[in-house]
C-alpha cells in the first residue's frame, strides 16, 4: 500500500507523520531513519486497528473526490 506522510526537518533531525492514520507518527535523525521509522509504525497501527475489528462486520464504500 501507498501512503502519504508529512516529513518535516528540523534542528534535532526529521519527523514523520501519515495524515491518513491520524496518530501514527515517527522520527529519525536523518531522513532516511525517519523513513525506515515511519515504516514500522504503519505496520503497527495497521496491526492494532485489524485486531479492534475482530468480530465486526466490514464493508467497503468508495467515495468519490
Amino acid at each position: 500500500m501507498i501512503y502519504k506522510i508529512a516529513l518535516l526537518q528540523s534542528d534535532e533531525g526529521f519527523s514523520v507523520s501519515v495524515p491518513g492514520l491520524p496518530g501514527c507518527w515517527s522520527q529519525g535523525v536523518t531522513e532516511e531513519e525517519a523513513l525506515e521509522n515511519i515504516k514500522d509504525a504503519i505496520g503497527a497501527y495497521l496491526s492494532v486497528a485489524n485486531e479492534m475489528l475482530e468480530g465486526a462486520e466490514i464493508r467497503e464504500i468508495e467515495v468519490l473526490s
